[in-house]
Parts: C-alpha cells; structure tokens; sequence
C-alpha cells in the first residue's frame, strides 16, 4: 500500500471584517468550518490556472535557461536587497564602463 502525502504549508492572511462574516455564513450554509472553506475556495481557483513560466530575460538569454545560473541570479539580487553584497560598482558614464571591464 502506498500513501502520498501532500505538502502544505502555513500561511497567515488578513481579511476585512465584512469579508469574513460573509464567506462564514457561506461556509455555515455548506455546514463546512471556516477554515476549510476558504481553503476549498482557494485550491479550486489555482487547480483552474495555467500558469507559464517565461525566461526573465528580455532577449530570451540563454544563460537563464540554466536553473543553476538563474537560482545564482536571484540569489545575488536578494544578497543585494539584503545590503549583504561583497562590493558594490557604480557606473555612470561610458568611460566608466570601459575602465570597469577593462580591469577584470
């Protein structure tokens, strides 16, 4: 016998005070709880999406087809937001630009 178990995951969300009272009278009349309704509600709306996922670059960049060199990219952008980056380079003219790759 083999058993699947799905994978779930917490989420608080906040919602209007209005909004709850109508989807508990909703889920009240279906003689569900609360909790579930909304949650029935939910995964039957993202079952009906198609989703695609598309390359994030512009010019279709071949090195974004690599799941390593994109996770890598998001990576150093979240390093980044963070304030966590190594150095930072700022470029703000043409000679700049030269010098900087010039110097690699």
């Amino acid at each position: 016998m083999v058993t699947v178990a799905l994978q779930k995951k917490r989420k608080n969300i906040d919602l209007p005070v209005e909004t709850l009272q109508k989807l508990s009278i909703m889920a009240a009349s279906q003689g569900k709880s609360l909790k579930a309704y909304i949650e029935n509600i939910l995964v039957a709306k993202a079952d009906t999406l198609q989703l695609e996922v598309q390359s994030p670059s512009p010019s279709d960049d071949e090195f974004f087809s690599y799941p390593e060199n994109l996770n890598e990219t998001v990576e150093r952008v979240n390093e980044y937001k963070r304030g966590k980056t190594k150095s930072k380079v700022v470029l703000k003219s043409v000679d700049d630009i030269n010098n900087f790759i010039n110097n690699l």
